[in-house]
């Protein structure tokens, strides 16, 4: 374990990079501010230096919010945004020999849930995946997290969300806790769910979500 210290580079920092990239930005972005205490922890724990963007996101914020919301980056936790990067990884990031299998670095407002690999889901260790609630596959996307964030920050996410936002979602979204999300009946994976605007949704706790997307996947042998 690399103390503290060593995990933070005053040298190169990553930060004024995301910074950078975010100023950039075409779609909407809010930096949760963090605090210190709980920063310098969640840093330590995850063990990643300022100099990535990964490290400079935990240390410097308590998580970003991308798109009204839509999509949330995990940081070191706020209050609209408790769940911190290394926290939340923790309990539900299944271990192979002792090593994750995978990292959750994002998640968003309809029960998807954006990993890193390490090597649990392909071959492709480093690259990103994503959890897609329609279909309850890890869909490779070959991004880094860095092409990530940058998908995030200027990408077509309306594109890539296709049929899968239902009418004046804004509203309902940017109310939305960050440590929830919608549950949508029938679910989205289902050929009755396929129509989100006729689907009924209910807020509730990520973590609930994140079981029942496993749960699911088992029973319908995905995993």
């Amino acid at each position: 374990m690399r103390t503290l210290q060593e995990l933070i580079n005053t040298t190169e920092p990553g930060w004024p990079v995301v910074k950078e990239l975010i100023a950039a930005a075409n779609n909407k972005v809010e930096i949760l501010p963090c605090n210190r205490a709980a920063a310098d922890s969640a840093l330590y724990q995850t063990q990643v230096t300022t100099r990535s963007p990964m490290g400079a996101i935990v240390h410097e914020s308590g998580g970003l919010l991308i798109d009204n919301g839509w999509i949330r980056i995990l940081g070191s936790g706020h209050p609209r945004l408790s769940r911190s990067l290394p926290g939340w990884n923790n309990a539900k990031a299944p271990a192979t020999n002792g090593i994750p299998g995978f990292m959750l670095v994002a998640d968003d407002a309809i029960g998807g849930f954006f990993a890193i690999n390490h090597n649990a889901l392909g071959s492709d260790s480093g690259k990103i995946y994503y959890l897609a609630p329609d279909n309850l596959e890890w869909e490779a996307l070959d991004l880094s997290y860095t092409d990530f964030l940058v998908f995030c920050f200027s990408g077509n996410l309306e594109e890539f969300y296709a049929n899968l936002r239902w009418e004046n979602w804004q509203e309902g979204v940017a109310a939305l806790n960050g440590d929830l999300v919608y549950n949508f009946f029938p679910t989205l994976w289902t050929a009755e769910g396929k129509d989100i605007n006729k689907n009924s949704r209910r807020a509730i706790p990520v973590e609930e979500q994140f079981e029942l997307n496993m749960s699911f996947r088992k029973r319908l042998g995905l995993q």
